[in-house]
């Protein structure tokens, strides 16, 4: 019991220091030591009113956050800490369970503090000493807020709406109140935005690139910058920490791919469609990938080089098996949609052939000519001509149908590094007689990017013989 008060009475003692200093805080308290830029960046938010934070993926944003967090709650009286996010998935999976690693982590704060999913609080003052998780999903979820000591920490700040913003803003009005924001740079528009540019002058700004950290994979980020070059935008922002460039001649938008991975569809609602999108690999280097779209929400079960066709077929079966098991309230067809054209053609027969050995009543094998052109069964009647009038292939037409549900978002990404560039890298051109072109795998290559595999799987798991929204293919 002494030790206890010791440790209690020796915090009390240092609250002043830690007060100039979170840095002595996150050794002291946290056992956490602080790389050089998260040093920076902390005694930066000790001594101004707002930070911003913009940096590639892996640096430990979220690390710094949480103690950031956990030094604001425990140093000043009477704190409300407000910490979110875009999605529900990133504040409570990602930063609100970063808070609870380094919280368990130190001996004093498991005795002055509790943890629930949605609050921290001071023990015995849990109405007025508190840091909660808001979800940045409206305007309302950030309001109400006032105290003289308070922190807003907000993570993945490109992905927030600027009326969320403007409402934080309003409540940054007491004596001690502070924003840090955070995030990687994907869109060139908005308040993260503003705080690089516009409102340069009233924030403190980090740079802080994936090249640079000592937590980074080299191997990886080096393999990205080869695959897709030093100034693409997905190393801009995934790597370099710096804001997308615009690109009139690219078919989907950085921001948009950005905006959809991880994000939040309704909870609860009844799963209207599985779906398996298969991509045989025809060459050595490319991969076979498969993806999964359970209700939109999209994964790649299997990705892989080198296998033969009988074994990809295997794999697809098993795969069928398991969502039907796992998903025993859908009771539709499990659609898997494969790109015929050379390998995949051979994975087609096996397939059909299973299907009718093994029984498996509920597997809607849909083969795909991606070179050719939009068949007429893709769509209804009354839109077939302005289909082909808009499209100049099936490959085309299977990536506007992508295109059109990440604009909706109605469907979430994995978020995954190649298939983030993947999307984002491909042009478009208009043919002679107006219609939208992709570039050709084969034009890809010649500018040094790789076959586009991934992405293509995830358009053939989206594919539906059912009408889509042709008006927001082009912006």
């Amino acid at each position: 019991m002494n030790h206890v008060l010791k440790r209690k009475e020796f915090f009390r003692n240092r609250i002043p220091k830690y007060r100039r200093n979170p840095v002595l805080f996150a050794r002291e308290v946290l056992e956490f030591e602080p790389d050089k830029w998260q040093k920076e960046a902390l005694m930066d938010l000790a001594d101004n009113p707002k930070v911003a934070i913009k940096s590639g993926q892996g640096v430990g944003k979220t690390g710094m956050e949480a103690a950031a967090l956990l030094w604001f709650l425990c140093c000043f009286p009477y704190p409300r800490i407000v910490a979110t996010a875009p999605t529900k998935q990133q504040l409570h999976d990602v930063l609100w369970s970063e808070v609870s690693k380094w919280m368990s982590k130190s001996p004093l704060l498991t005795e002055i503090l509790k943890w629930t999913k949605t609050y921290i609080f001071m023990t015995g003052n849990e109405k007025r000493w508190f840091a909660v998780a808001r979800t940045a999903t409206k305007p309302e979820n950030m309001q109400g807020f006032h105290e003289d000591n308070m922190l807003f920490i907000i993570d993945e700040a490109s992905g927030i709406a600027d009326p969320i913003m403007e409402a934080i803003y309003g409540t940054l009005s007491g004596k001690n109140n502070k924003l840090l924001m955070c995030g990687n740079p994907t869109r060139t528009s908005g308040s993260f935005y503003d705080a690089f540019h516009a409102d340069r002058s009233i924030f403190c700004c980090h740079t802080i690139s994936s090249l640079d950290s000592p937590r980074t994979n080299k191997r990886n980020i080096e393999s990205l910058i080869q695959k897709y070059g030093e100034d693409s935008n997905v190393v801009r922002v995934r790597v370099k920490g710096e804001f997308p460039t615009q690109e009139d001649d690219v078919f989907i938008s950085l921001a948009i791919i950005e905006r959809c991975c991880m994000l939040d569809l309704e909870e609860g609602a009844p799963i209207s469609r599985i779906s398996f999108g298969v991509d045989v690999a025809r060459y050595g280097s490319d991969e076979t990938v498969i993806a999964q779209n359970i209700g939109g929400k999209v994964t790649f079960p299997a990705i892989f080089r080198g296998q033969s066709l009988m074994a990809t077929a295997g794999k697809i079966v098993q795969l069928y098996r398991k969502a039907v098991k796992n998903y025993p309230a859908y009771r539709g067809k499990v659609y898997v949609i494969i790109d015929d054209c050379g390998l995949g053609g051979g994975v087609t027969d096996r397939l059909e052939e299973v299907k009718r050995e093994e029984r498996l009543t509920r597997m809607e094998i849909i083969p795909v000519n991606e070179a050719g052109r939009v068949p007429d069964d893709a769509i209804s009647s009354e839109s077939k001509a302005k289909a082909n009038e808009v499209y100049n292939d099936m490959t085309t037409y299977l990536w506007g149908t992508v295109k059109d549900l990440l604009l909706s978002e109605r469907i979430s990404l994995q978020n995954d590094n190649e298939l983030v560039a993947q999307l984002s890298c491909r042009k478009y051109r208009l043919t002679s007689r107006g219609k939208i072109q992709l570039e050709s795998k084969d034009e890809m290559k010649k500018r040094g990017i790789t076959s586009p595999d991934r992405a293509d799987a995830v358009a053939l798991s989206c594919f539906e013989k059912k009408v889509f929204n042709l008006s927001s293919l082009v912006d």
